[in-house]
């Protein structure tokens, strides 16, 4: 890294720089540790957050979910002493699985900013190593749509089967088959009822004026490939677009994810949503329950697991496959590793 051209990380509507550290890796990820030199704690004006004025001194408090206590307290304590001794501070963080506010209090307003702005950069460095719990989708499981999915499995399997890698179980549940707009990492009751909220606002915001307030006639047709060779295939997925051949499902993908994005809950990851609907996928070779996460940014890749196939003749034989018509009617937020009643996976919120 350019240590004139440092990376910015963005917190709340304020830019911070991320100096480069020398980073210690631990056994278990939970006795990760913080490091950071006397230099980062800079002495700066927030507005960002609220610092009460107390009979003490000062003191501000920090929403966080409790799986992540354990990054701001570190391996032994030593994050955590770290930071009261560097922005002279006390720091007080409820017991391990109680949701609650973390309090910092110090006599001096500059050292509770510190503390706090050095807090958020380190949470939000952990949050991103945290895998997805939940991800927006539109349900595509409709019966008509798993009928022809089936029979898609069904000539795939009889015709190329002896092409290398290509087995059954790498198909998609079709009880699972969906759209996912974005993914994201909410660790507790708050944050989930936050994302259900935004999805709400973003249905009375722009949703429905761009929909016109009717469901949207997509049609499911043609496969395609994520990575750059056929031989190697790792995803398999079937094309969605609009019948009318407007771009109103691609606009209302974009602009919920801009929005949830914003909010803090969603990371941005590319310029525009994929609109894509997995049906072959080799992490279902091991798992068949696993879900792809659309980005190589965070968590231990799985990729060097995977037994790529080569999806070249299903590519030619089934390239306009028609899987049918779908009405989309309302935006999920799904809860992954999870199931309803109709075998599709569990709805948090949606609208």
């Amino acid at each position: 890294m350019d240590v004139l051209r440092p990376t910015l990380i963005r917190i709340g509507g304020r830019v911070y720089r991320k100096n480069l550290i020398q980073e210690q890796a631990y056994e278990h990820e939970e006795e990760e540790d913080f490091c950071a030199g006397p230099g980062d704690c800079t002495d700066e004006p927030c507005d960002a957050f609220v610092v009460e004025e107390t009979e003490k001194g000062f003191q501000c408090r920090v929403e966080v979910p409790s799986p992540l206590y354990k990054y701001i307290i570190g391996k032994k304590g030593e994050t955590k002493k770290r930071l009261e001794t560097e922005t002279r501070t006390s720091i007080s963080i409820p017991k391990p699985g109680v949701e609650g506010e973390i309090v910092i209090t110090g006599q001096h307003r500059s050292g509770v900013i510190s503390a706090r702005t050095r807090i958020d950069v380190l949470l939000d460095s952990f949050r991103k190593k945290q895998p997805f719990t939940h991800f927006l989708s539109f349900a595509l499981n409709q019966p008509a749509i798993q009928e022809k999915f089936l029979q898609f499995k069904e000539e795939v399997l009889e015709k190329c089967s002896k092409d290398h890698g290509v087995s059954s179980s790498l198909f998609q549940n079709p009880a699972k088959l969906h759209l996912t707009l974005g993914t994201l990492v909410l660790l507790n009751e708050q944050e989930i009822q936050k994302a259900c909220d935004l999805l709400q606002r973003c249905k009375e915001d722009f949703v429905d004026q761009i929909a016109g307030g009717k469901p949207l006639t997509v049609e499911v047709a043609g496969v395609e490939y994520m990575n750059d060779d056929p031989a190697m295939t790792d995803v398999l997925y079937a094309k969605v677009h609009m019948k009318d051949g407007s771009d109103r499902l691609q606009l209302i993908a974009d602009q919920l994810v801009e929005r949830f994005v914003a909010s803090g809950l969603m990371l941005k990851e590319w310029d525009r949503v994929k609109l894509h609907a997995t049906v072959m996928n080799t992490l279902f070779r091991k798992d068949p329950s696993a879900e792809e996460r659309n980005s190589t940014m965070t968590g231990k890749s799985s990729f060097k697991e995977r037994e790529s196939f080569n999806g070249r003749n299903i590519l030619k034989l089934f390239e306009n496959f028609c899987f049918g018509e779908v009405q989309l009617d309302s935006v999920r937020l799904s809860q992954r590793f999870s199931s309803d009643a109709s075998g599709y996976y569990a709805t948090s919120g949606q609208l």
